[in-house]
């Protein structure tokens, strides 16, 4: 299966994330071309700031696999990882790591910094960026826009916005 079919799995794990009322952030675990396991965004219905939907995917995979160390596993993600998930991702030992839509604010796969290119970690892992990232971005776009137009309905008449 290509990347782009992967990434499109990712992309309703976003969805998923959305309905739920979570930033759309989907992402998927792969071995020797199967899905090993899925995520989606849960910080706010788990209560726990690390339920980042790559978290929640590697999390799924481990126990699966029944091994902490993701040898030849690959991880797509709709939004560029940030320090935690990165971290994460580079002590799993995944082989690649592929994502769509850049995140300027966070991202530690070369938008603020970049995890992956530093020589010093013991464990390399292949980086793809861009991967459907228009239609990642849209989502995200669509979800923000979403929550501000929800927002402003609920703000009283005659109240300064």
């Amino acid at each position: 299966m290509p990347d782009i079919d992967f990434m499109q799995l990712a992309l309703a794990q976003a969805r998923h994330a959305w309905t739920l009322g979570e930033v759309p952030v989907g992402a998927v675990v792969v071995k020797d071309g199967e899905v090993v396991a899925v995520g989606c965004n849960q910080p706010i219905g788990r209560h726990d700031p690390t339920a980042h939907a790559e978290i929640v995917a590697l999390r799924a995979a481990a126990e699966k696999l029944g091994n902490y160390r993701l040898p030849g596993c690959e991880l797509f993600v709709t939004l560029e990882p940030c320090a935690m998930c990165s971290g994460a991702m580079l002590h799993a030992r995944l082989a690649r790591v592929v994502y769509g839509a850049a995140d300027p604010k966070t991202g530690a796969c070369g938008s603020v910094l970049n995890l992956f290119a530093q020589e010093q970690l013991n464990h390399h892992t292949e980086l793809v960026g861009g991967v459907l990232a228009d239609e990642a971005s849209a989502m995200l776009r669509g979800f923000f826009a979403e929550r501000r137009a929800r927002a402003r309905s609920l703000v009283p008449l005659g109240t300064p916005e």
